[in-house]
């Protein structure tokens, strides 16, 4: 399913950050992509789990207090007693989970609840895939030493993501990024993202021009340009 566009940064913020990257890869033959989404996935399948564990706790409830439940049935028709076959009783069970399954599921449409029902490590799983898969797409084996890097916010998570190529990975623990990370989110926090990513790429910048230093032939092989999708 297609995530949707949005524009979470506006102009300035794009001028901003294309031209953090261009400063940063002035003393670097590292390439940086920077990514801004936000929404990593729908979380779907979420939604479906809750609404399958409501209805299998109604459906535990109704069947261990069925007088009760068909009490309130009778009260809603007019308090006119009537003799369930197990055919009905079966019949009035199943529906009674069906609509609670699809309540629950409906309720669940409203994202902002989906997102706090849904486990933080999921989250996090979930943005770190999309961020590999959007790397494998535009970063990787990209540049000609294998020095692409991509800086991947995903902003209805929280979530941040740096992925390197093969050469910074091998010189660089993901551990070494903190510096980044945090310029980012303290920015972002404060409701500045464009400053954050900005930030973050400065501090990129220092650590790929410690272990990847300006060549004397190095052409800009990816655009510095900020991608929304």
């Amino acid at each position: 399913m297609a995530l949707r566009k949005i524009s979470q940064m506006s102009q300035a913020d794009h001028v901003l950050v294309t031209q953090a990257v261009a400063d940063a890869e002035r003393h670097t033959s590292g390439e940086i992509v920077t990514i801004v989404t936000d929404l990593s996935d729908h979380y779907e399948d979420m939604a479906m789990a809750w609404a399958s564990a409501v209805a299998f706790v109604a459906l535990v409830t109704y069947a261990t207090f069925p007088d009760f439940y068909i009490g309130l049935i009778d009260g809603l028709t007019g308090g006119w007693g009537h003799e369930y076959t197990m055919g009905e009783y079966v019949a009035l069970l199943l529906t009674a989970v069906a609509l609670k399954w699809i309540g629950t599921w409906l309720i669940l449409k409203w994202m902002p609840l989906r997102l706090a029902l849904t486990p933080q490590a999921t989250k996090l799983a979930r943005v770190r895939s999309r961020a590999i898969s959007l790397f494998k797409v535009g970063t990787e084996a990209k540049t000609i030493g294998r020095t692409g890097v991509l800086l991947y916010l995903s902003m209805k998570e929280h979530r941040a993501e740096i992925v390197a190529d093969e050469a910074i990975a091998s010189k660089v623990s993901p551990e070494t990024w903190g510096d980044a990370m945090v310029a980012l989110l303290d920015e972002v926090k404060s409701g500045n993202p464009g400053a954050g990513v900005a930030a973050a790429v400065a501090q990129m910048g220092v650590v790929l021009a410690e272990h990847f230093p300006k060549g004397t032939e190095n052409p800009n092989e990816i655009s510095d340009r900020l991608i929304e999708i």
